[in-house]
């Protein structure tokens, strides 16, 4: 098995773009999943060039999955993608992405180094293979890098109707909701609660069947809850804002990617 994953992993290059053709392919596969499968709609979206992008892009740093069996001329070359965003950055430019459906003052008035995750997403082809395994590792190097130390962002169910998920979001309320002192909070004009169901009726299996993979890897990995989930009908998700300490992150990763690459802390 090692020997199959060392074989596959020589296919891909892990790096931050650096030049618009990089940013551009990994809009593309952002309009493949987001647009083509997911269905989102609205003004970040254009069909016409088949890329979802908005005005954080130019300030974002952003980790690319490239498969070198892709012709880079297709622009199809890019299939995993994490927008990344620390909070240096973030507070000397126009803020946090989230901050437009959370109030993120628990999270900035802590004095932590922080990251936000987003748009982050794998191209259909490549799912259930070594992509994400890659791409964890790489942003594991990013975040010894550069010593953050608690990560965050949104995390999304696909469609818009809370009561096909309400046993997940009941059971993420009840077990996983971020202490007091570091929860975020979905803005007031947009809370949808997340205890929809009393605890004693949650269903543990069937909260897990509708829970996202990506979801349940942080949670395991750790990681808690804001309070309330966001509706976002431009992009047909129900987000929730994940966050997680990176010390025990960095420290479940560190061996995996040291012997990946032969080094740690550098992308």
């Amino acid at each position: 098995m090692a020997n199959d994953l060392k074989s596959e992993e020589q296919h891909f290059v892990l790096k931050l773009a650096d030049s618009p053709e990089d940013l551009i392919a990994a809009q593309r596969l952002r309009y493949r999943v987001f647009v083509d499968e997911l269905g989102a709609t609205g003004p970040t979206v254009d069909h016409e060039t088949k890329r979802e992008s908005d005005e954080f892009d130019a300030v974002y740093d952003h980790l690319l999955l490239i498969d070198r069996r892709i012709d880079a001329q297709s622009g199809d070359h890019v299939v995993g993608v994490y927008r990344l965003l620390r909070s240096e950055v973030a507070n000397a430019g126009s803020g946090f992405y989230s901050a437009a459906e959370y109030d993120l003052g628990s999270l900035e008035s802590s004095g932590r180094r922080l990251l936000e995750l987003g748009r982050s997403c794998v191209d259909a082809r490549h799912r259930g293979g070594i992509a994400v395994y890659l791409l964890w590792n790489a942003l594991a190097e990013y975040v010894l890098k550069h010593e953050v130390e608690v990560m965050f962002g949104v995390a999304s169910y696909h469609g818009t109707d809370v009561t096909t998920i309400a046993q997940s979001l009941a059971f993420l309320h009840k077990n996983h909701l971020a202490p007091p002192e570091a929860r975020v909070r979905v803005r007031p004009d947009h809370f949808q609660r997340l205890d929809l169901i009393p605890d004693d009726q949650i269903d543990r299996v069937q909260a897990m069947a509708q829970t996202p993979a990506l979801i349940k890897a942080y949670l395991r990995l750790g990681g808690s809850i804001g309070d309330g989930a966001y509706i976002d009908r431009a992009f047909n998700t129900i987000d929730v804002c994940l966050m997680m300490d990176t010390a025990r992150m960095s420290q479940r990763h560190k061996q995996a990617y040291t012997r990946r690459s032969g080094r740690g802390g550098k992308t």
